[in-house]
């Protein structure tokens, strides 16, 4: 763990990969709990076109992340093409913070932000193409401490939030905090690019027919949509965690923001031990079990949400979360090799089919029963991923 950290400060480009994954934490750290609550309770959404507004945020997605990557591989343009999708953040966020309604939640959140959603997948790429130098045993778990600094910021934003929102803080001041962060993320890639890095290098040399064929290959489309199946537990968690809090009496919007700062600070310590984990079983059998750990939280989660029990819950869900938001990432790297951008919009489509599914699950799960039928059916999604992937490449072993 430690050698891990040393690797990551020692060397300037994952530094600013690593700062900037941070950044990009506090930002989703900020909204991602209390967004189905803004959009419901506060912009008043029903569950039925909140459901839609993920579907269309997640068609909006997909067209953007296959453009950006390829763009990103065909021109290795890294910097500029940050720069312009965190403009666009910054641009959503403004836009929800300056006018607040309906209409502008909707434009923001269903077209505008959905474009930057690819921001996270060209900050993991800087980080992988940073790792190349260091020895194939020592890059999962580079790669895995990198995406526990994602998680940090959860442990210290979100507590902060459970007593601002007591204090009776408006909610709606979350956009005023990721405005921010857009701003520093903005600055450390317009005064800190690391010289001699090699992010600008590597063009793919490939039209864009051919670098949308590896992307569109089956082989491909088939593991984006078991991972994707994967982490719809994790989003659906997100989801489900303050509509479910908001209905119970005993609960309200501090618990939540509390809730997901302790389980935020237990992933973090799973994460970076990703390493030692490996030393024992494959990353496949970790998937799986971080799947089934996270999947059966999800399926007891209606049954324990009101009772005490919930809280000494986060400890297994910090353990399967920490797992199934590393590994499947990085699997995913590898599928593209040495394509980079291609790399960087396979993550960003896994998230997009992962915010499809659980937009799905949440619309069929609302309309026939509630929340709890939805966080059962994420719960299930998840495991069914998991042991889609472990068929997959059982299959093309045979």
């Amino acid at each position: 763990m430690f050698k891990t950290l040393t690797l990551l400060w020692g060397d300037p480009a994952l530094r600013i990969a690593s700062a900037a994954v941070f950044l990009f934490g506090c930002l989703v750290a900020s909204i991602a709990p209390f967004m189905s609550v803004l959009a419901i309770e506060r912009f008043g959404l029903s569950d039925a076109g909140y459901g839609a507004l993920l579907l269309v945020s997640s068609v909006v997605a997909v067209l953007g992340s296959i453009g950006i990557g390829i763009l990103t591989d065909q021109t290795a343009a890294r910097r500029k093409i940050i720069q312009f999708t965190i403009g666009l953040a910054l641009f959503g966020n403004i836009l929800v913070w300056c006018w607040p309604s309906k209409g502008t939640f909707i434009a923001a959140h269903g077209f505008i932000i959905p474009l930057a959603s690819t921001l996270f997948g060209q900050v993991f790429v800087l980080a992988r193409l940073a790792s190349q130098r260091f020895e194939p045993a020592h890059r999962d778990g580079i790669l895995s401490a990198v995406r526990a600094l994602f998680a940090v910021p959860f442990v210290v934003i979100l507590p902060l939030w459970a007593v601002a929102l007591r204090q009776g803080i408006d909610l709606l001041h979350v956009y005023f905090v990721i405005i921010l962060c857009c701003l520093a993320m903005l600055l450390l890639f317009l005064f800190f690019w690391p010289d001699g890095a090699g992010w600008n290098e590597g063009k793919s040399g490939q039209g864009f027919g051919a670098s949308l064929g590896e992307v569109v290959n089956p082989k491909v489309l088939t593991r984006l949509a078991a991972t994707g199946a994967i982490n719809a537990g994790s989003i659906m968690y997100m989801i489900v965690l303050g509509l479910s809090f908001e209905q119970l009496p005993n609960r309200d919007l501090g618990d939540v923001a509390l809730f997901a700062g302790i389980v935020a600070g237990l992933e973090v310590p799973v994460m970076l031990s990703m390493g030692l984990i490996l030393r024992h079983i494959t990353r496949l059998q970790a998937i799986m079990l971080g799947a089934a750990i996270h999947g059966g939280f999800m399926i007891s989660f209606p049954f324990v949400a009101a009772s005490p029990s919930v809280w000494i819950m986060t400890i297994p869900l910090a353990l399967g979360h920490g797992i199934i938001l590393t590994l499947p990432l990085a699997y995913l790297q590898d599928l593209m090799g040495a394509r980079a951008g291609a790399g960087g919009a396979l993550i960003s489509l896994q998230k997009v089919a992962a915010d499809g599914i659980s937009a799905a699950l949440f619309a069929a799960a609302t309309w026939l029963a509630g929340y709890g039928l939805a966080a059962a059916l994420a719960g299930g999604a998840t495991i069914l991923g998991a042991l889609s992937l472990i068929w997959l490449d059982a299959k093309q072993s045979r």
